[in-house]
């Protein structure tokens, strides 16, 4: 680890567990001051607790994503606490499961005001403090590009209107000195744990699709990719999607 965030300030949300855990670790590895988000204070206080065993700093903030008045007030908190934002990664997402004709309209309701909705309103909230030289990271799925099981077409819709927010988001603030990309990981998660228990022959043949054989980790692969992505590296680098899945999806 190098310090390569020394001075930086940043937000993940659902960072709690899984994919948000491991990229706020690996984000304060590099000595970024982190404000863990989440829905469950248990849960972000362990997150925080394993940062600070480490030696970094991280801030607790209990907010529900889909609720603006929380995200706004979670946001003024994070500013006052650390000084600023100069780093937000949009992390959290409910998943609606479900075919075409099966998926509840209020699962679908929730994905969307937990994901695509709530990354709107973190990047619109965020903007003034992220002017001059901040970076976006948003996470998506491979389901958005079409590639997901029929099961996740709901998921594959709301991952896709993430994508478009991302792109606008970087074509428009630019010139305001702010990079926004999407990340499409294949990771480890509670969520690929309970599949792996439940369809342990469904996800082995998914397996067989990885290119590398096994999926991503959290913090060393994922949060990794983050940290370059929000890093002085990637200075150049703005509106484009990087997948970190062992080579199961490729953009055309």
């Amino acid at each position: 680890m190098t310090g390569v965030l020394s001075g930086r300030s940043a937000i993940v949300t659902g960072a709690g567990q899984g994919i948000g855990r491991g990229i706020a670790l690996a984000l304060a590895g590099e000595d970024a001051a982190v404000a863990v988000l989440g829905r469950t204070e248990s849960k972000l206080v362990d997150t925080c607790g394993e940062i600070e065993r480490r030696g970094g700093r991280a801030l607790p903030v209990v907010c529900d994503v889909r609720d603006l008045d929380e995200i706004e007030a979670a946001v003024a908190s994070v500013v006052a606490s650390l000084g600023g934002v100069s780093i937000l990664v949009n992390n959290a997402q409910m998943v609606p499961y479900g075919l075409v004709l099966d998926v509840t309209e209020e699962a679908v309701d929730d994905a969307w005001r937990s994901g695509p909705l709530a990354a709107l309103r973190f990047m619109r909230t965020c903007h003034p403090h992220l002017r001059g030289g901040g970076a976006i990271v948003n996470i998506g799925a491979g389901a958005g590009l079409g590639s997901g099981p029929p099961n996740l077409a709901a998921y594959g819709a709301v991952k896709a209107a993430l994508a478009m927010f991302t792109r606008s988001a970087a074509v428009q603030w630019g010139p305001d000195g702010i990079r926004a990309n999407l990340l499409l990981p294949f990771a480890a998660s509670p969520a690929v744990a309970a599949w792996m228990e439940s369809d342990p022959e469904g996800y082995e043949t998914s397996m067989t699709r990885v290119p590398m054989r096994r999926i991503a980790d959290p913090e060393t692969d994922v949060g990794r990719a983050v940290v370059f992505l929000v890093g002085p590296d990637a200075g150049l680098i703005t509106g484009t999607t990087l997948t970190v899945d062992g080579g199961l999806d490729f953009l055309r």
